[in-house]
């Protein structure tokens, strides 16, 4: 479906669906925030406060505030505009797992305007527990919230993860192709691509999607397509890597490797003369972005003699921003028992719209979730 839309063609049809809900992290908005933040993103992980006050330190260096929450207004109101000019005539609401507006007070007031049937974007591409199954936990929540206040809480439908959707991978290709062009142009042909991602523990990648390490593979289809789809476009085939960032865990717990900083050291000791770091597994530019690689990774290769460029995310890109869209009208067509065009590149495929209820497990205790094959609450 093109972002482009006729206004002579009707709007596209999206019942069941009353509301969109834009579900994101959310961040600290001031430095008073931080802490109390951290503390609601690391609940029941048992972190002492110190480690905490030493990871907001990274926010401190741009005035306590992470970027998210701009960019989150900044897509809603893409989103919103976006499906005007489709039109479709949809309110849109948005709410955080972590911090103001909080998902549960949100949901508790789109009962109260009436909604029974919301569909669900999260700022969250890739299947794990962290990237998606405690966004399910946290809508059920939210759910939860409205009826004890007393209201018909609206059943809450997750969009399909779409780390292959054209409307993502498209924003990614364009991006490493800018980055590219940013670089020396004696050393662009023989850049290296570093495809950079959030890591997760090992053992949350293992029992990620119904069969199991889906987290890394995702990441690694994705990667083999906008690596394809760069060398097509310049006719120059680049290496490349999938690499991790922000490990917060405990050293003797195993999180996906190698870093980012490890990594690049490895290329300049093998003489490689130029990387463009791509962060496919960010929707925007959030703090890992900002701090991990724009102010560490980039010094870490300027120390080096690394020439290294840093690619855009999807952000507010149009194809992204269309993406809502073209999710919402193909899901609330399988919802009517129609057969939507799913598109998907790289070699997954579409994924599933509802989760298989044991995929990517909490690692400590089974919570209610939203979206699953067999609904667990209820």
């Amino acid at each position: 479906m093109s972002s482009d839309v006729s206004r002579s063609a009707p709007p596209p049809d999206v019942a069941p669906y009353d509301a969109l809900l834009l579900v994101g992290f959310g961040g600290p908005e001031g430095p008073d925030d931080v802490v109390p933040f951290l503390e609601n993103v690391t609940r029941g992980r048992g972190i002492p406060r110190e480690r905490l006050v030493e990871v907001g330190a990274h926010y401190q260096l741009f005035g306590g505030r992470s970027p998210i929450n701009d960019q989150n207004r900044a897509l809603l109101a893409a989103i919103r505009e976006d499906l005007a000019a489709a039109g479709i005539d949809l309110p849109v609401y948005w709410g955080n797992r972590n911090w103001d507006p909080y998902l549960d007070d949100v949901v508790t007031q789109m009962a109260r305007d009436g909604h029974r049937r919301v569909a669900a974007f999260v700022t969250s591409a890739y299947s794990s527990y962290s990237s998606c199954r405690q966004y399910r936990e946290n809508l059920a929540h939210a759910a939860q919230a409205a009826r004890d206040a007393g209201l018909e809480a609206p059943v809450l439908d997750r969009f399909r993860v779409y780390f292959n959707h054209p409307g993502f991978a498209g924003p990614n290709v364009e991006a490493v192709l800018t980055a590219l062009e940013e670089l020396p142009a004696e050393h662009r042909d023989a850049a290296r691509l570093v495809f950079v991602t959030h890591s997760i523990p090992t053992t949350m990648n293992d029992g990620s999607g119904p069969d199991g390490d889906a987290y890394r593979r995702q990441h690694l289809d994705l990667a083999a397509h906008v690596a394809a789809e760069v060398a097509a476009a310049r006719g120059v085939e680049h290496a490349w890597d999938l690499v991790y960032c922000s490990r917060s865990g405990p050293p003797q717990m195993p999180w996906l490797e190698p870093d980012v900083n490890d990594h690049l050291e490895e290329l300049a000791g093998a003489g490689v003369p130029a990387v463009v770091m791509a962060p496919i597994g960010f929707v925007s530019d959030h703090m890992e972005v900002i701090y991990d690689l724009d102010t560490e990774a980039l010094a870490t290769a300027a120390d080096l003699g690394l020439a290294a460029a840093r690619a855009a995310t999807a952000g507010v890109h149009h194809d992204f921003v269309a993406l809502a869209r073209e999710l919402l009208v193909e899901r609330a067509a399988a919802e009517r028992g129609e057969q939507p065009e799913r598109p998907a590149v790289g070699s997954f495929g579409a994924c599933w719209d509802r989760c298989a209820v044991d995929c990517c497990p909490n690692p400590r205790a089974a919570l209610p979730v939203a979206g699953s094959r067999k609904e667990v609450d209820a």
